[in-house]
């Protein structure tokens, strides 16, 4: 009876155990520092801070440009006048907001908008986790399907 006791503690055990783990696994978030790989060359850009505001709302801002020769960059092909959030003709683009109003949608971040002060133009987006440290961000026109996917790799 001792050794039966014994046993269904060390599975109950073992189980909670690996419910632990296994919540501590998924339990990553977009929240942080981000390397954006370009698509279109394969070289690394710059740093994106991405957090959350009060209500859970994920926004993303340009914290640190790796080309030293564009560290001073001013966004050139930004509108004229400011479109919502984003940044206007003339602004550095180092701080600027170039992601804004993801929310939670099952195991994504959908509704949102991402800016590209190379062109001058937002488009609707989503994010989405591939691992702890890999974060997959994709920009369209209408459909989903039209569009552009980066992978950003978390910096540590």
């Amino acid at each position: 009876m001792k050794s039966k006791n014994n046993i269904i503690r060390s599975i109950t055990f073992l189980a909670a155990a690996l419910f632990l783990m296994s919540t501590q696994a998924f339990s990553q978030d977009v929240v942080g520092t981000w390397k954006t790989i370009d698509d279109e060359t394969g070289k690394a850009r710059s740093h994106v801070k991405v957090w959350k505001n009060k209500k859970g709302v994920v926004f993303g801002r340009i914290v640190k440009i790796l080309d030293p020769k564009k560290q001073n960059a001013k966004c050139d092909k930004c509108p004229d006048k400011r479109e919502g959030i984003f940044g206007q003709k003339g602004e550095p683009i180092m701080n600027m907001v170039m992601m804004s109003g993801l929310t939670k949608d099952d195991d994504q971040y959908s509704g949102g908008r991402i800016f590209d002060p190379n062109k001058g133009k937002s488009y609707k987006c989503y994010i989405e986790l591939k691992g702890a440290d890999k974060l997959k961000v994709r920009g369209y026109i209408g459909s989903r399907y039209l569009g552009r996917t980066q992978y950003w790799y978390r910096v540590k």
